[in-house]
């Protein structure tokens, strides 16, 4: 069984679609920090596209590993030349399959920091993008500000520092070009947070004014931050889909990427040295982001939290299990239709009430096998983005709470790290350690875990918020996720 690489790509079997560009001719333009399984099945994929239709040959990408457990892939992206295979996996359960070629460079920042600067300092890299997390910005949750005591930070921002965070890196080579003459690259962030380039934006800016002052007024008036909404459903790569690459296409992978049919990203036209030609290949460009955006993290990534917490208590492990039951499906409409969908402005040429269902027919794709515990991962970084917002804009206009509350008070309860069954739960987060002490207490306690103002700032305050929050988790501790569900299905049928 051939191994793939550059090599072996014309030994493909024919039934998988590979690179018929000239991939020796593709020159990079675009350097990526933040290489994983989203950015390979999105935004590395939009460009492949282009350069299928002969277009976009110097906007090649180079891929960037900044932490040390990125060091796997870097191994794999050298041994198969940048090439992976991408499945995408419809829910009749055809699966097409296709070389992905449009990564044609990897370098792993801990090795060698000053080949990324100077690769992105390289007159020919016109954009610097950005997958690094909600959470990699170093943004408080409560007050939107960037972190200056971070110490990873503090170091960075030192004279004479060896740059080790993407800040530092980003930052060093912005310096070089404004040294060398050289006009600033676009950052632009490909991450689910609202108005992800103005994030990066203050994020940037504020940690170069840590660094120089006059540098970091000279990225706020040189440097492009558009804002940009993604959204591809992209599991994490297990080592049953590298079998089934082997199985059913004959090819050694060592990290493919699976993903759904759906695909979207709607990106703000805002560059300063020139983009690939993004239109082509199915992107939407246009000049505000902000309607399509609160859409996706409102309604699709907020509703992942409704469901992971819930579904995990309940038993379930992989999403399209949760979703194919009646009673979280509902759940999820209930919330998407009474609470966030009053939050959001009218969508161009988007019919919410279709794109709501479509998510639910998107969580019930079997054939992704996507994880319950991938998606209640990381999540104090992901509520106070996506949830919260429904909640503060709620209240503010004499909205429903209920199941928003109820979906907090389910994160709560997981943080336990005990489920319905007396099964130990693996709590994945920055914060996992203080998170299980706080929940540890809420038995007692029951408002404990809201006491974090860090995190949801003076939800505690607000009977209209805790009342329904006690509710939802008392029920979860009495009776467990499936009753909790049950009585809030019948308090609705009430009310109507």
């Amino acid at each position: 069984m051939p191994s793939l690489n550059a090599t072996s790509l014309p030994d493909l079997p024919a039934e998988v679609h590979a690179p018929t560009y000239d991939r020796s001719a593709v020159r990079t333009g675009i350097v990526h920090i933040g290489v994983g399984g989203f950015h390979r099945s999105h935004q590395a994929m939009y460009v492949d596209r282009l350069l299928e239709q002969g277009k976009a040959q110097d906007w090649g990408i180079c891929g960037v590993g900044v932490l040390p457990a990125d060091r796997r892939m870097a191994e794999v992206m050298s041994a198969q030349d940048g090439l992976y295979t991408l499945m995408v996996k419809d829910p009749d359960g055809n699966v097409e399959a296709r070389v992905v070629g449009s990564i044609v460079e990897y370098l792993l920042a801990p090795d060698d920091p000053d080949a990324v600067v100077e690769k992105m300092a390289a007159e020919q890299t016109r954009i610097v993008s950005l997958t690094v997390t909600e959470g990699g910005y170093n943004i408080n949750a409560v007050t939107g500000e960037f972190d200056v005591s971070n110490p990873q930070i503090v170091a960075d921002a030192a004279p004479g520092a060896v740059p080790q965070t993407t800040f530092g890196l980003v930052t060093e080579a912005l310096a070089r070009r404004r040294e060398r003459g050289l006009p600033a690259f676009t950052v632009m962030s490909c991450d689910n947070i609202q108005g992800n380039g103005d994030v990066a934006r203050r994020s940037f800016v504020t940690f170069a004014k840590l660094r120089d002052p006059e540098l970091g007024s000279w990225i706020a008036e040189h440097v492009s931050f558009p804002n940009c909404m993604v959204d591809r459903i992209t599991p994490a790569t297990t080592d049953d889909d590298r079998a089934e690459v082997a199985r059913r296409f004959g090819i050694e992978d060592g990290w493919p990427v699976v993903c759904e049919p759906f695909t979207q990203w709607v990106l703000e036209d805002t560059f300063g040295l020139g983009r690939p030609p993004f239109e082509d290949a199915g992107v939407q460009v246009v000049a505000d982001v902000e309607p399509y955006e609160l859409m996706k993290l409102r309604l699709l990534n907020a509703s992942h939290q409704g469901l992971c917490y819930f579904g995990y208590l309940a038993g379930y492990r992989l999403v399209h299990d949760v979703c194919q039951d009646r009673l979280f499906a509902d759940f999820l409409l209930a919330y998407m239709n009474r609470e966030a969908t009053p939050t959001l402005e009218p969508v161009p040429g988007v019919d919410l009430a279709a794109y709501k269902t479509t998510l639910i027919e998107r969580f019930s794709n079997p054939y992704i096998r996507d994880t319950v515990a991938r998606l209640c991962a990381e999540s104090s970084d992901r509520i106070p983005k996506w949830l919260l917002p429904v909640v503060r804009h709620n209240l503010a206009h004499d909205g429903e709470v209920t199941r928003s509350a109820a979906i907090v008070a389910s994160w709560a309860r997981y943080a336990e790290g005990v489920d319905e069954q007396g099964e130990p739960i693996q709590v994945v987060d920055r914060l996992a350690e203080q998170l299980t002490a706080v929940a540890s207490r809420q038995r007692e306690d029951p408002l404990a875990f809201l006491r974090d103002r860090e995190l949801f700032g003076d939800l505690v305050d607000d009977e209209r918020f805790t009342g329904p929050y006690r509710a939802a988790l008392a029920l979860l501790h009495e009776r467990g996720a499936r009753a909790t569900l049950e009585s809030l299905a019948e308090e609705r049928q009430t009310a109507a």
